[in-house]
């Protein structure tokens, strides 16, 4: 039992400099954002997809472009425009002649999808029909073309950027897309000092670039130690209660839910909070997972998850407000467990 706990202890402490390490040359070309560098981080530790949304020029494509930089992975960038067909993205059959020149025969060739870090670069200016393209490969870490299904390399990540829905030119994403994004991170405008240091390594001459820190195999082995961190019954009972809080009509439905909410959170919403929650435990050096570990994650995890009805979008509520509400009114220790 000793023994099992030193083990323990040292791949804890492997994560955490394998973590910092990667957040450290990920600062030296992004200036800020530490949040969402840490929350992308988690969605890659965990084997999820992020999706980061912000108006043009703060750093979105950046940020992803140089995490590729710090992992030894494959890495593809997908710009998506209004014309990007889905062949494009997963690939096509050319006809070519055969190698023992007896004919023509169909030859696959792989689109960008056939990547580890797979950068969707505005993925919502392409039609819905495109952005549907990567649904499989999101959840099944595969595609199926002409019948034939292709099994994606492992470790394998979606991270795409989009522009805010108000802006020109833009497609909302189909509800069964965002729900296959573990979080949705909200990527602002730089402070002061922060813009001051953009300006002085982007106007001086200054080239930096992150080195490789970490493979494919330890993005795996990280990935099982992280789903072996304990999850209290009570702690995953809240995070539960806060998934079927946004449920209208239920009946653990917030007030705000049922105003403003035409459908809530399936329950990847809770699989996030939880797996994100393991994650923060682990940089805390603690091996289960608190209340205020999932508290800090609930509205990355659940964001995009809020389908809006015709009074929400009329009144212009974001679904942050709605999740403001749910979290004030879902006490974290559930009244009924706490007797037992």
């Amino acid at each position: 039992m000793a023994k099992t706990k030193i083990k323990i202890e040292e791949q804890t402490a492997e994560f955490r400099a394998a973590f910092d390490g990667l957040m450290d040359e990920i600062g030296k070309v992004i200036v800020g954002m530490k949040d969402t560098v840490q929350d992308v981080l988690t969605c890659i530790f965990v084997g999820g997809n992020a999706l980061l949304e912000g108006v043009p020029g703060v750093g979105k494509t950046l940020l992803v472009r140089t995490l590729a930089d710090a992992m030894d992975l494959k890495f593809k960038r997908i710009q998506f425009t209004p014309d990007l067909m889905p062949a494009d993205i997963l690939g096509t059959n050319l006809v070519v002649e055969a190698e023992d020149g007896s004919g023509r025969v169909f030859q696959f060739q792989p689109g960008p999808v056939f990547a580890q870090i797979l950068l969707a670069d505005e993925i919502n200016r392409a039609t819905p029909k495109t952005q549907s393209a990567l649904l499989e490969a999101m959840q099944e870490h595969a595609v199926t073309i002409s019948g034939t299904r292709y099994e994606l390399e492992e470790p394998f990540f979606v991270l795409a950027t989009q522009n805010p829905l108000e802006q020109e030119g833009t497609y909302p994403l189909p509800e069964a897309q965002l729900d296959r994004f573990m979080l949705k991170l909200d990527v602002g405008y730089s402070s002061r000092e922060e813009m001051s240091e953009v300006l002085r390594r982007t106007t001086e001459g200054i080239d930096v670039r992150a080195d490789k820190v970490m493979d494919g195999s330890q993005v795996l082995a990280f990935r099982r130690l992280i789903r072996d961190v304990v999850v209290a019954p009570h702690v995953k009972d809240y995070a539960v209660r806060l998934t079927l809080a946004t449920h209208p009509q239920g009946p653990f439905a917030a007030g705000q839910t049922n105003r403003y909410v035409r459908w809530g959170a399936s329950p990847r919403g809770a699989q996030a909070m939880v797996l994100a929650g393991k994650v923060r435990a682990l940089r805390d050096e603690r091996y289960n997972v608190s209340f205020e570990d999932i508290a800090q994650v609930a509205k990355q995890a659940l964001r995009h998850r809020l389908i809006l009805n015709f009074e929400g979008e009329a009144e212009n509520i974001k679904p942050d407000q709605i999740l403001d509400g749910v979290m004030e009114e879902v006490p974290r220790q559930a009244p009924d467990l706490a007797k037992a």
